[in-house]
């Protein structure tokens, strides 16, 4: 396996689940060598998984904000120790630094954001985040084929 795609975020508050959905659809790609997880939170089991790629791009949806990015944005993440957040779920990077420090491992790591626009309870999406999921399935496609 050389590529780990892990989306997540809560299918059932709309917009939310935007990470959980592009690891859906790209696990019916059927691409040799890529692995999706589709999951509603990251957990500490996850870093056996991320251990074994050489690359793992974690897809999430972000809520509107004024530091919030207005388009879908991909931002390089590494394993630098900066304190691990055990709390409701893990953060990416400090997922990187669990995985880094269980395994040894430190594949190459990227964060997608979704810009969201709802989180009302309901399983559907709004306009601006099925046009960002779009955005980011292409985007997830760029990094597996550079």
């Amino acid at each position: 396996m050389t590529c780990l795609i892990i989306g997540y975020g809560n299918t059932l508050r709309r917009d939310d689940g935007l990470g959980y959905y592009a690891a859906e659809q790209v696990a019916q790609w059927e691409l040799e060598g890529v692995r999706s997880l589709p999951c509603h939170q990251l957990t500490p089991e996850l870093a056996a998984d991320i251990a074994q790629v050489e690359k793992v791009i974690f897809v999430d949806a972000v809520a509107p904000s004024e530091q919030a990015p207005s388009e879908v944005t991909v931002e390089p993440l590494t394993a630098e120790p900066e304190g691990i957040d055990m709390g409701h779920g893990l953060s990416p990077r400090s997922l990187l630094i669990l995985t880094h420090m269980a395994y040894q491992a430190r594949p190459e790591a990227y964060h997608i954001l979704i810009p969201a626009e709802t989180f009302d309870f309901g399983e559907t999406l709004s306009d601006r985040a099925q046009a960002g999921l779009s955005k980011a399935l292409e985007t997830i496609k760029q990094i597996i084929n550079p």
